[in-house]
């Protein structure tokens, strides 16, 4: 998905009829939906413009449009599908249960020619403000968990619920009960696997050329040097860090507001912390 998106933006970015520049982007990997299934798509962020071929001028897009969605959301389908069939020819896809038919070749070819005949979902929108809502768009993004404890209702009788939004249904507010091993599942359906880069930079915003691209950009654009920016003292601790770049404390009880967590011992991981006085064990 990562492939196919990034090779799908700057492609169509390079065309002359298009855009005719190359590109920066940040694609965010997103896997669930507001009921916890497997639903994987992709949130890039992405400047209204960029470098010529010959980066010699700034091109910008014209204003409320990037570029066109029907032409993106087609090279995309090809192009997936394409390195969709590359992986299961390589014997890189593997299918269980229900889905172990696909394994054949022609099972699996007799699977896709349905999504190859239907109109794949591209949406793009300009950002809602300026760059501060930006920022706060991806940090929302980028560290966010499947469900965040605010949604959770109560675990009793081991059952879980949930508030939920139901965007089939003009966003109605919802409450979803699920089998506490239901919840667990689809939950950890979203932990993905150790070391798996879920942030990835493209184009001008990529991390080895990111530097200098980007001290051209504000060149030919005619903007201001970046301004330094002073790191938070590494000794800090991270709770004040946080508390630092957003406001919020992390030491305020987020019930109350008021009480105060208080760290009373740490201990090593397989041991067992410590009774109160005189108790035994």
């Amino acid at each position: 998905m990562f492939h196919a998106t990034a090779e799908t933006l700057r492609t169509i970015a390079a065309t002359p009829k298009h855009l005719g520049a190359e590109i920066g982007f940040i694609a965010i990997l997103h896997t669930w939906g507001q009921n916890l299934q497997h639903h994987p798509h992709l949130h890039c962020v992405i400047p209204g413009g960029g470098n010529s071929a010959d980066g010699e001028r700034w091109v910008s897009c014209r204003p409320g449009f990037f570029l066109p969605v029907r032409v993106l959301s087609r090279l995309f389908r090809r192009l997936f599908l394409e390195q969709l069939q590359t992986a299961f020819d390589a014997g890189l896809l593997h299918f269980f249960n229900a889905l172990e038919a696909l394994q054949s070749p022609d099972a699996f070819a007799r699977y896709l020619d349905p999504v190859r005949k239907v109109e794949w979902v591209v949406y793009a929108k300009p950002p809602f403000g300026g760059p501060q809502q930006v920022l706060e768009y991806l940090g929302r993004y980028t560290h966010r968990v499947a469900i965040a404890n605010q949604r959770l209702i109560d675990c009793v009788d081991g059952k879980v619920r949930f508030h939920w939004k139901d965007y089939r249904h003009d966003s109605r507010q919802k409450v979803m009960c699920l089998d506490a091993d239901e919840f667990i599942r689809r939950f950890l359906l979203h932990v993905l696997p150790s070391g798996f880069q879920r942030i990835r930079h493209y184009g001008f915003l990529a991390n080895r050329c990111r530097a200098d691209k980007l001290a051209r950009c504000r060149q030919l654009l005619a903007a201001p040097p970046a301004l330094a920016v002073k790191l938070p003292d590494a000794a800090l601790d991270y709770r004040d860090r946080y508390e630092r770049l957003t406001g919020k404390s992390l030491r305020d009880c987020p019930k109350c507001g008021q009480g105060h967590m208080i760290c009373i011992e740490t201990f090593l991981p397989g041991t067992q912390p410590r009774g109160p006085p005189g108790a035994c064990s």
